[in-house]
């Protein structure tokens, strides 16, 4: 990654670090934090993603690698839901990806998750160019897969503002991705269709439309902004396009499966802390 992304600007660092440590304590020490906005400001996007990036270099250090992004606060519904008002991305490291752990989520590793449906675009093209539209972003993408994003916060009671879940990684947790993978001429990430529940009771439905009128818009949207931020999108990176409907509360023990159609199905199984 990049030392700090050409876009950001930031007044104060000692703000950031600051920032930076309360949240990389609740990590390690697995208890929730206070919000970051009194360091932050409630609306200072550049500085939360000073902070996000300072925690990233963390945990890199540590031996994690990027594995793509995630597009979050796509959905009017999941706005509402922890009251922001605008999109925002985190990182995605490999160590969150469950997939090869057959969809089954250790609970203990997370705090307050929460479970969205949505589609992962997986590119196999870079999207460096300066003039990114719609047709570039699309003809990037290999396939996409239906997948299971278990969204958490280290801020205590997802008391969040932009500039606390900017800061927070986009309040990533960790995420699984289904079996089938369509390529794009096959199907229009707009028209598809969600339903997910949760230990067999239907919990949350929604369409391609609640991703920024389009998944692919949303896609652009990251594409141009990782641009922007020194630090784009590369091929066989796993892109989280962002909710297809609202996000639900989700406990150990629990048994989430999502049909996206046509992408086929995901589940996810969290792990019982008896």
């Amino acid at each position: 990654m990049a030392e700090r992304a050409r876009a950001v600007s930031v007044a104060e660092p000692a703000a950031v670090s600051a920032a930076a440590a309360r949240l990389g304590r609740a990590e390690a020490e697995h208890r929730p934090c206070a919000p970051v906005r009194d360091l932050l400001g409630p609306t200072d996007i550049a500085a939360a993603y000073a902070v996000q990036q300072r925690v990233a270099q963390d945990r890199l250090s540590r031996g994690a690698r990027v594995v793509g992004r995630k597009i979050g606060l796509t959905s009017a519904a999941v706005q509402r839901q922890v009251g922001v008002d605008r999109p925002d991305f985190g990182i995605l490291f490999d160590n969150m990806d469950m997939t090869g752990q057959a969809g089954a989520v250790p609970s203990e590793r997370l705090l307050q998750p929460r479970v969205e449906a949505e589609i992962a675009f997986v590119l196999g093209a870079d999207l460096d160019l300066e003039d990114l539209d719609l047709r570039r972003v699309r003809a990037a993408v290999d396939h996409a897969r239906a997948a299971l994003e278990i969204v958490d916060s280290r801020i205590d009671g997802w008391d969040i503002a932009i500039t606390d879940t900017v800061a927070d990684n986009a309040s990533s947790g960790l995420f699984v991705l289904g079996v089938d993978r369509v390529p794009l001429d096959r199907f229009e990430p707009r028209e598809v269709t969600m339903t997910m529940s949760l230990d067999g009771r239907e919990v949350s439905t929604g369409d391609g439309a609640a991703c920024l009128g389009d998944p692919l818009e949303a896609l652009l949207w990251l594409a141009r902004t990782a641009r922007e931020f020194g630090e784009p999108l590369r091929a066989g990176q796993v892109v989280l396009s962002g909710a297809l409907g609202p996000l639900v509360p989700v406990g150990p023990g629990a048994a989430v499966h999502a049909e996206i159609s046509p992408l086929g199905s995901v589940s996810a199984t969290f792990t019982s802390t008896e």
